[in-house]
């Protein structure tokens, strides 16, 4: 399933093509890049991300394709404030993440994020959001998930200065359910991130999505570093397509090490301003 998903993303890069604007309430590839590159922005957004890794586990001979399907829904709640839902939906396939531990695939545990953001920065030019995060033991594999349910806060700030965004995305989850024989969740995500957006649409970011396990005491901490481009699918549907490289800084001892590899392909659906009424007589 996976592979036919990267050949049907492959194909519509190949038939992309990036036009202007047809009329002036449109906003540009290029303001949509910047607002892509907001987590919580007033977008709502379909983001497809394919990553690969290898050496994984004690013999450095498992590999694994993780496909994270994470729509991002923006919802106002009063004239000043925003919710934002994002959810990661992961698709696995692996093999020999550890001796005799043969190949997996199907479905990982669901992560559901809420923000809770202000419509407007502060006076500093600072936005942010702030929520609780949740863990779902969906995995159809006890190979491919923690089998419990977490929970805990989560924040992102960042600013934007001109073509440049700069912010860090953070999340604290523990375990608040589940298998009595699964391991305890505590887990400290943080994620600082930069990215540049050049006037023809072409996006250039590097992000560290370090994790602390603090039941194990140790860090994976993968560096990523990608380049997209805002195009056009036909006259009307806006999508972000690339992809880039990743390096694992630090692993844990069952994680992936050395280089992997990370392909990414967006849907974009901008709110647009309302249609003036129409009065009639």
């Amino acid at each position: 399933m996976i592979k036919s998903l990267v050949l049907a993303a492959l194909v519509c890069l190949s038939c992309a093509s990036w036009a202007q604007p047809e009329a002036s309430t449109e906003p540009s590839a290029e303001e949509m890049a910047k607002k892509l590159s907001n987590p919580v922005a007033s977008l709502i957004s379909f983001p497809m991300q394919l990553n690969y890794d290898e050496n994984i586990g004690p013999l450095d001979e498992g590999t694994q394709w993780r496909l994270n399907v994470q729509p991002v829904i923006p919802i106002s709640i009063s004239e000043d404030w925003n919710m934002i839902s994002r959810t990661i939906l992961p698709f696995l396939s692996q093999d020999r993440i550890f001796p005799g531990a043969g190949s997996q695939s199907g479905l990982g545990d669901t992560t559901q994020s809420l923000f809770f953001s202000p419509k407007a920065p502060t006076a500093g030019g600072i936005i942010w959001g702030i929520g609780p995060i949740i863990t779902i033991p969906t995995a159809t594999d006890t190979l491919l998930g923690g089998r419990k349910w977490a929970a805990g806060p989560t924040l992102v700030a960042l600013t934007m200065k001109g073509h440049f965004t700069l912010g860090v995305l953070a999340s604290q989850s523990w375990s608040v359910a589940g298998s009595d024989n699964a391991p305890d969740i505590d887990l400290t995500f943080l994620q600082p991130f930069v990215s540049y957006v050049t006037p023809e649409a072409w996006t250039f970011s590097v992000n560290i999505e370090s994790t602390y396990n603090r039941e194990t005491k140790d860090w994976g901490v993968p560096i990523n570093l990608a380049a997209t481009k805002m195009v056009k699918l036909g006259n009307k549907q806006l999508v972000s397509i690339g992809g880039g490289f990743r390096y694992w800084a630090a692993s844990t001892e069952t994680g992936p090490e050395g280089w992997g590899l990370r392909f990414q392909f967006t849907l974009l659906f901008p709110k647009l301003p309302p249609a003036p009424a129409v009065t009639e007589y």
